[in-house]
Parts: structure tokens; sequence; C-alpha cells
């Protein structure tokens, strides 16, 4: 492991192979297969996972229709419901220091980053979720019925849950992503089968354990580790689910609609981003913290990663210094080193994803004004990295590159700017700098993407619903917007 301050309790969780859990036990893998996850900062191997393929999906699969259609799940009134749900934020808070350890440790990310923005926000988000269990409400409708006239109708709709849900989430944030599924998807009722990146498992095997012991029933949560061609490709697939809700690359996004047509199963994707992040002359001097948070925050390894950063051709120069002086003191290092501000990319083909965009825009003629280049010899670190000097059509501008690498450029007007900001496929996030509150909302208007701050970066929230424009994604995470995505409205007429 990285440090010698690991909880015991860590350790003694990573110690024995890693069980998957099913119908409320923790079970081998059919096929009997492990695999290692690795410290990121070191690339051992820091625990050995129980590796799910098809059979053991359809296992999950199954236990969760029963939990849906005859266990106790569905007979539990909304408040039980609830209660069940806040009970499982308050296990996270009280497991806040061991979650971020395990987190820091699988996924390479600084312990005091999770401990402080990834555990609270993910109990937080259990306990919003958990007050809308009781919240769940249809509508009365006075029909007409024109080709009934004098018929006397009642009608009002029901909102019911989904049924069994497929839940297939990333590595960058993986604690913070399950809580981001599993709240909306219990708070409506519905049974899951959770598939953790193969990556970065064991946040949320630890979170499967402490949702055994807030008491939720057997079956009703699921969690299979495993690779995405087999594990994930079944679950997408599956006939038994009725819904899919995946988050990570736009190109395995189209891999799971194309997956998910057999049964015309319903779909929630949040994909990738390329988001603009503009600062205008008149913006204060704590836009350039802020432009080097929206891109080095979790190493880049953001879907919303301001990577594309538009600076008014009069602060050109000064905005880009300061976020390159930024990037040259970050202390780069292991995730539970105390004095680690940045740690490493999550895994050997991230580093080799990374560096690769990096050798790909010197070679299109980019100009690296700090970083561009792998840190270290050990481990998977990659220097915080500024370019300049790119073209619109070069990878680096066009591509996601999901690692510490911006791309700035000057512009010169409204017009131009809000042009460029669209330029892209996708349309996740976006970031707006300046003093002219009318200028800004302006502008917020024209961008096409899911989420726009002004004047900050990287703020989210439980209530705030959160998803993409274009090929990034469908549907919304968060907020009362991601219930309908986990609920079927249901229609009933009673002639009176």
């Amino acid at each position: 492991m990285s440090t010698a301050t690991v909880d015991d309790r860590v350790t003694a969780f990573v110690t024995d192979p890693l069980r998957m859990f099913i119908d409320g036990q923790w079970v081998e893998a059919a096929s009997g297969k492990t695999f290692a996850t690795p410290d990121p900062a070191t690339g051992e191997t820091l625990a050995q996972v129980a590796e799910g393929d098809a059979t053991d999906i359809d296992r999950a699969v199954d236990a969760a229709r029963r939990a849906f259609e005859e266990g106790p799940w569905s007979r539990l009134t909304p408040s039980e419901r609830g209660r069940l749900i806040w009970r499982i934020g308050d296990l996270v808070l009280q497991h806040a220091d061991e979650l971020a350890q395990l987190e820091s440790l699988d996924n390479g990310k600084p312990y005091a980053v999770a401990r402080a923005a990834d555990v609270p926000l993910a109990a937080d988000l259990f306990h919003y979720m958990a007050g809308w269990a009781t919240k769940i409400e249809g509508n009365t409708i006075d029909i007409s019925v024109p080709f009934m006239p004098g018929a006397n109708f009642h009608s009002y709709t029901l909102r019911e849950p989904v049924g069994v849900v497929g839940q297939i989430i990333p590595w960058n944030f993986p604690l913070l992503m399950a809580a981001w599924k599993l709240g909306p998807a219990l708070a409506t009722g519905n049974c899951v089968v959770l598939k953790p990146a193969e990556q970065t498992p064991l946040s949320a095997l630890r979170l499967a354990e402490l949702i055994a012991e807030a008491g939720v029933p057997e079956g009703v949560v699921n969690v299979v580790p495993g690779y995405g061609e087999t594990a994930g490709a079944r679950l997408a697939a599956h006939p038994g689910v009725d819904k899919v809700a995946f988050t990570g690359s736009t190109e395995v996004g189209r891999l799971i609609v194309q997956a998910a047509a057999g049964n015309l199963k319903k779909l929630t994707l949040e994909l990738g981003g390329k988001s603009p992040n503009i600062v205008f002359e008149d913006a204060e001097p704590g836009a350039i913290a802020g432009a080097a948070n929206a891109i080095f925050f979790n190493h880049g390894q953001c879907c919303v990663a301001g990577s594309r950063l538009f600076v008014h051709q009069s602060r050109f120069d000064e905005v880009v210094e300061g976020v390159a002086e930024i990037a040259r003191s970050i202390k780069l290092g292991p995730g539970m080193d105390a004095d680690t501000q940045m740690g490493p990319l999550v895994s050997d083909e991230q580093l080799r994803r990374v560096t690769g965009y990096l050798e790909s825009g010197r070679a299109d003629g980019a100009t690296t004004v700090v970083g561009g280049g792998r840190h270290g010899d050990r481990g998977y670190f990659v220097e915080p990295t500024v370019l300049t000097g790119a073209g619109a059509d070069m990878r680096i501008v066009r591509e996601e590159i999901f690692g510490p690498v911006v791309v700035a450029a000057p512009f010169q007007d409204l017009d131009e700017i809000a042009a460029a900001a669209n330029a892209t496929e996708y349309g996740l996030g976006a970031g707006i700098w300046t003093k002219d509150i009318s200028k800004a909302h302006a502008l917020a208007k024209k961008i096409r993407a899911g989420t726009v701050w002004i004047n900050c970066y990287n703020v989210f929230d439980a209530a705030l619903p959160f998803g993409g424009y274009k090929q990034s994604g469908w549907g919304r995470e968060m907020g009362h917007e991601a219930l309908n995505a986990y609920t079927e409205v249901k229609a009933v007429t009673t002639q009176l």
C-alpha cells in the first residue's frame, strides 16, 4: 500500500479476496475467478476481487426480481423505505475515514479530498433522496371525453417504480457515483444490480456491507464487480432488467444503447464532456485559481473538467501564466500522503491514454507551457499540463482527454466565444468568469450544456440536477429530476 497510515479496518478489508454481494449474501464468482485491483500510486496489487461474469449477473438479476416482486421491499411504506435510505447516509458518515481511505487507495485521489468531498456528498445524497421516498406523487385529472357526452369519470395517475435497474458506475468518483445511482433508485422503490468499475470496486463493496447493516432487505441491492465486456455487457442486455443507468465514456454509452435495444429498456446516460471555461476581461483575480481547479480537480479525471480554457485576449497571458504557476506548485504523490495535492491517474491504461494525447498535441504543433509528460517512473502520475497554440481541429481540443490537461485559447467578443464554446459534440458543463452578471446570464443561455457555473466551478449538490446535452448523455442525475428516470406513470380511469 501507499502509506503506513492506513486504518486497520481498511487493511483487514482488502487482505482477503473480496466477494460479490448477491441476494444479501457474500458469494464467490460462479467461475471462481478473481482479478487484481492495483494501487495506482505504485502499480502493485491492492486487493483481489471476485470476477463476475454473465452467470453472476443472471444470479443478481434473479435476486433483484424476487425482491421486487415477492420480497418485503415493495410492501414497506414510503416512510419505512425513507428511514432505511437515511440510515445508509448515516452509516456512510460514521465510516467516513474508512471509506475515504479505500477511495484514496483504489482510485489514487488524495485522502483529504475524498474525506472532505466525496464521502460527505455521498452521504448527503442518501439523506436527500430519503426525503423523497414519501413524496412520490401522482395527480388527479378532470377529463372531458368528447365522444361520450354526459359521462362522468374519475381519473388519476400513479407514479410507480420501474422495477429491476442495472447500474454501471465509473472509476473517477466510485463511492459518490454509487450514491448518485442508488439513492433515487431506492427512494422510488426499485431493486438494483450495481456493477462498479473494475478499476475501483472497493468502496462499492464496502457500501454494500453498510447497506446490509442499515437493514435493506436481501436482494434489493446487489453488487457484482467484473469487467465491462462480460458483466457490464450482460447487465446492459439482460431481458430481466427494466432500466440501465450508466456513467462513463460516450463510446461505451453507444454500446449500452445497442445492448438495451433488445427489450427496449429505459436508459439514462451520463457521458463525456469537453467543457469550455470562459474568462472575460473583467473577471476577478480568483478566476485564475478557478480555472486551475476546473481542470486539475480530481487529476482532470472529471467529466465536466474545464479542459478548454478561453480567455479574453487582454488577459490571456496573465491567466495562462497564473494557471501554469499553480500547475507547477501542485504536489504530486500517493493519495494517502498528507502533503499530496494530486494523486496518480487511476490505471496504466489511463496513463497511456493521457500521455498519448500529450504526444499528439506536440506532434500537431501545440505549445507546452508547463508539464507535458509522465511524472516519475513508479505509479501512474502525469504532470499538470497547460497547452496553447492548438488549432480547433486538433485531437487535444476536440476529444476528451480525462487527465490534468488544459488547452488555452484567446477570444475577443461574446458572439465569438458562444460559438467556440458550442463547437463540440459534447454539452455537459461550462464555466463563466465575469463581474457583469447580465453578460454572464446572456452567455449561459447561449451555451448548450447541462450545467453552467458563473464565477465558480465544480459546485455540486444533491438538489441540483446534473446531466448533459448532445453526446454528453440522456436524462439527469440528482435533484427531483432523477426521480422521473426511475418511475413509470400509470393512468387510471373509472366511470362513475
